[in-house]
């Protein structure tokens, strides 16, 4: 687990060494301090030689202010290299999860990926900053205060040697019945956020609806989770300080009480025995500290565990080590395609055998779940066939580089995403280097040049998160066009047109044969009128190719398709 987090650390590997060195310097001029004042009490004021406690306390002060100016520059390495830890992470986990495949991001949640890059992330920057810090400093300050207290008194410092073993015992317990309740809590921050995700994502359902109320109940028994798990972690570590304090103030009755006996016995001066209270406290601190590392470390290595696994998730597509850039040209062949999401699972396809010319339109009807889409995403693999290969320009979509084939491949789903910015900003996802002349004549195909012209700021309208600001046959134009702008050899319109009107999809459909007239071009529908027009027309019925033809030969032959051809229009005839 530690080398994948270690290896994100990079560039602030100085940041990360460095730290632990002013710490260690820090500890030895504060740990020197209590000898100095030994000497002051012993040799200065005892004797009344005010010279030397002016010339010990001068150098006491110079290590206190030494002792100060590390502990700053310890501080603000840390904070850097803890900083930019927890910024590489993020950076490496964001990176990773877009080179996932569908098949790898079904494993997890949105919200749960969003949990790992947030939460997670600041309980491991925050246990690395304190394991630079604390975890150099408490051993270096435990170290260093037992050989000064041996060094005075071997005999009274084995009271020490004796608390420890007993501390870390307890220690050992505690975090590991903590671990295992920290990781549940970190699994239900996921569910947290998806009720938050999914409330604010479809705010404008709940309040059509009017469930407000059954949104925050929901979101308090979230909540309500969560608490108890933490009551329970935190009930298990609150052993900590009880713990602590009785072997802290074990060590002080014992020190004290043998302590006094050795200086009545003259074994031991006055002085010496303050600074062996002075070490018995830095001790016991630095044990403290300890104790607060171990905690901050058991809630840590839950998160830990949970960036790593994402770190070192790999796509489930792999690429071919001399891969094609470049397709020949639109051609599709389905060669004997069978399909699962899971291994071993039900097929969402089975047997395919379909050729598509290139420049070749064609349609697909087919019932709800009858894997309409999961053909489609097959061809820029989005998904890998689990049977059979897929080809494009004849060629086996397996030897393709990804970002090459699928920079030849344009989708427009239904449900399509704009994002918040500008429409010009929207558009130029399409081709960056678009000119206005190029966005106009694409959205003129797509039936979105009027509509974007009506507004205010024209191009440079802005569009909310989601294209919220919009409505859905305007969302699905735009889409449209942004499509169009990458001049693909494959046009795939996954049942795209499927909010606005039939005259408005009639239009759609001449500006696509126009603006891309050599495109392969696929278009899922459930409208026959979309598809009629259409070289061939493909017919899914439970992930099985039902009938395949023109539409007067499906007329003909296809039940399926005779039956959604006329309920469609005797729908159209009772309008």
């Amino acid at each position: 687990m530690l080398k994948p987090l270690l290896a994100q650390v990079k560039e602030f590997k100085r940041a990360s060494i460095l730290t632990p060195v002013f710490v260690v310097l820090e500890v030895v001029m504060e740990l020197a301090i209590p000898m100095m004042m030994a000497s002051i009490i012993d040799n200065g004021v005892d004797k009344g030689d005010m010279a030397h406690v002016a010339r010990i306390g001068a150098i006491m002060a110079c290590m206190a202010l030494l002792s100060l100016a590390f502990g700053v520059a310890a501080g603000r390495l840390a904070a850097r290299a803890s900083s930019g830890f927890a910024r590489n992470l993020r950076r490496s986990m964001f990176a990773n999860i877009q080179t996932f495949a569908f098949s790898n991001l079904d494993k997890y949640s949105t919200s749960g990926l969003i949990t790992r890059m947030t939460t997670d992330v600041t309980n491991v920057q925050n246990a690395y900053q304190m394991i630079l810090r604390m975890c150099v400093r408490a051993p270096s300050m435990l170290v260093c205060a037992l050989f000064m207290a041996f060094s005075i008194n071997a005999k009274l410092s084995l009271v020490f040697l004796a608390a420890i073993p007993f501390l870390a015992l307890c220690l050992v317990f505690i975090t590991k019945n903590a671990h295992a309740a920290f990781l549940q809590v970190f699994r239900r921050y996921d569910d947290l956020n998806a009720s938050v995700q999914e409330n604010l994502s479809a705010i404008r359902v709940v309040k059509s609806y009017v469930r407000e109320d059954h949104e925050v109940n929901k979101f308090q028994s979230a909540c309500n989770q969560v608490y108890r798990l933490f009551v329970k972690a935190e009930r298990t570590l609150a052993f900590n300080a009880p713990v602590m304090q009785f072997t802290v103030y074990g060590c002080i009755l014992l020190l004290s009480w043998l302590g006094a006996k050795s200086i009545v016995a003259g074994g031991l001066t006055t002085g010496q025995l303050m600074s062996l209270f002075s070490y018995v406290m830095n001790i016991l601190m630095s044990l403290m500290m300890l104790s607060m590392v171990f905690v901050m470390i058991t809630m840590a290595r839950a998160s830990a565990d949970r960036i790593v696994e994402v770190l070192q998730e790999t796509p489930d597509l792999k690429e071919d080590p001399q891969p094609l850039t470049q397709a020949k040209d639109g051609g599709i062949c389905f060669d004997h395609v069978t399909m699962r999401y899971h291994a071993g699972g039900k097929p969402a396809l089975r047997d395919i055998n379909l050729q598509i010319a290139p420049g070749e339109t064609l349609g697909v009807v087919g019932g709800t779940g009858s894997s309409k889409s999961t053909l489609v995403q097959l061809i820029p693999r989005l998904y890998d066939a689990a049977e059979g290969k897929i080809l494009v320009g004849g060629q086996d979509v397996r030897r393709y580089d990804l970002q090459a084939l699928r920079s030849q491949v344009a989708m427009v789903l239904q449900k399509n995403t704009l994002f918040s910015g500008t429409i010009r900003e929207n558009l130029l996802w399409g081709n960056e280097n678009a000119t206005q002349a190029q966005l106009e004549q694409a959205c003129k195909a797509a039936q979105a040049h009027d509509f974007i012209c009506a507004l205010p700021q024209g191009y440079d309208a802005m569009i909310e998160q989601g294209g919220t600001n919009v409505s859905g046959g305007q969302r699905q134009r735009l889409c449209l066009a942004r499509a169009l702008l990458k001049n693909p050899k494959i046009l795939i319109l996954d049942d795209s047109t499927s909010a606005v009107d039939m005259r408005t999809d009639s239009l759609i459909r001449q500006g696509l044969a126009q603006t891309l007239p050599d495109a392969t071009k696929i278009i899922i529908a459930q409208r026959i009128s979309s598809v009629q027009d259409c070289d061939h027309i493909l017919v899914l019925n439970n992930g099985e190719a039902s009938a395949y033809g023109t539409h007067e030969q499906l007329l003909q032959e296809s039940p399926i398709y005779q039956e959604v051809y006329r309920s469609q229009q005797k729908g159209a005839d009772e309008q």
